[in-house]
């Protein structure tokens, strides 16, 4: 069966095309900066990775180039060729737990929820929309980021305020890289043999972490919205609420003003004054003192949350590094590892080093005296998206 993985963001398409059941991946790419005057495209052919700028006015653009291209350079005979696609949205509300067959219901649910992710379900709709359109005869399968949390208990993922806003309003954690997450826990299976308990440190851009006990999610770091949690490249993650009425009164910024900059002006560029990891670890060496105050914090958080979780799980098998700052940043790995030396856990600097995703290692980065391993695994959302699509198309 070919199969297609779709991962529309905000403003961005990335797909892979797959052969399944064997999981061979046929080709993939991405669109970015969708609706920009920069937009631009990557589409690998025959393993040679060709790019090309331009002009993509809308994920509806970027769908219909996607497919163009299948056709044009041989990838597919035909449209028909895919028989299923897989997309990622990334908000199934409280409606959602694993993903399932895209119906005009499904459509119609996941519209009624796009208050909850206003950047991304919307752009998500449109490409579902644009496929259904071109590839009639295709299978459509929604893959919920927020479904791997949906296994959290009430005390966990509700807040301490008025209980109608959770009922009248869905205001709850929700939780957010749940196809990530799930993706790690399946991987940690095969290397302990056993569902154990897990701490998994999805670190990129944005970031989140979450215990995992028995192959299930007991909490996660993100919450109503991706800005919960760690502080991260441009979020600022958990603050004190009042900051926002207070900035506001003192600057005169509204509302939406404030929002953007605890989004996207927050986190390591709020302290750093940049948020790219690669030039981070350049300013760390160089010892810029803003770059250092920033690693501190930013490592700081995510040592305190798996302390968090260390005590909510009792005994943890494993603590895992993933995403594009996990598995390539020894340097955060380090200085989060260092900060856990109390709960007995001892970093191997060697390991450590050597330990590069793109340099295709992956592995155990503790030394054989550490109490809790640390592994460094890559993750891979969109064969997560490929894996649920083929086994509810496949006998449907």
């Amino acid at each position: 069966m070919l199969l297609l993985a779709v991962n529309s963001g905000s403003s961005t398409l990335k797909f892979r095309l797959y052969e399944m059941p064997s999981e061979k991946v046929i080709t993939k790419g991405s669109f970015e900066r969708i609706g920009g005057e920069d937009s631009d495209y990557t589409i690998r052919i025959n393993g040679e990775k060709v790019y090309q700028k331009a002009s993509i006015k809308n994920h509806q653009e970027a769908v219909n180039t996607l497919l163009k291209l299948l056709v044009e350079k041989g990838i597919v005979k035909t449209l028909d060729d895919i028989e299923a696609i897989g997309h990622r949205v990334v908000h199934g509300g409280v409606l959602y737990s694993h993903s399932v067959l895209i119906t005009p219901r499904v459509i119609e649910e996941i519209d009624k929820i796009k208050d909850l992710a206003p950047l991304h379900n919307p752009a998500a709709l449109v490409g579902i929309k644009a496929f259904m359109e071109e590839i009639p005869s295709a299978k459509m399968v929604a893959c919920f980021d927020t479904a791997f949390h949906q296994t959290i208990k009430e005390k966990d993922f509700l807040y301490p305020v008025p209980y109608e806003w959770y009922v009248k309003y869905d205001v709850r954690k929700y939780g957010f890289h749940g196809l990530s997450h799930q993706y790690i826990t399946s991987r940690m299976h095969d290397i302990l043999d056993y569902d154990g308990n897990l701490i998994i440190c999805h670190i990129g851009n944005g970031a989140s972490i979450s215990a995992v006990s028995a192959g299930k999610c007991v909490d996660t770091s993100m919450g109503f919205t991706p800005n919960a949690g760690i502080m991260m490249g441009t979020r600022s993650g958990d603050i004190d609420y009042s900051i926002i009425g207070y900035i506001m009164k003192k600057t005169g910024l509204n509302y939406e003003e404030i929002d953007n900059i605890l989004n996207k002006k927050s986190g390591l560029q709020g302290i750093a004054g940049m948020s790219d990891l690669r030039d981070i670890d350049r300013a760390f060496e160089a010892k810029e003192n803003k770059v250092i105050l920033a690693i501190d914090m930013y490592t700081e958080r995510i040592a305190e949350y798996i302390a968090k979780y260390f005590i909510k799980l009792g005994k943890v098998d494993a603590i895992i590094f993933t995403a594009g700052g996990g598995e390539n940043d020894s340097i955060i790995r380090k200085e989060v590892l260092t900060k856990l030396k109390p709960l007995g856990v001892e970093v191997d600097e060697k390991l450590n080093e050597e330990t590069i995703v793109r340099k295709d290692k992956e592995g155990l980065i503790t030394t054989n005296n550490s109490l809790i391993p640390s592994y460094v695994l890559a993750t891979d959302e969109e064969l997560v998206i490929a894996k649920d699509t083929y086994n509810l198309t496949k006998n449907s």
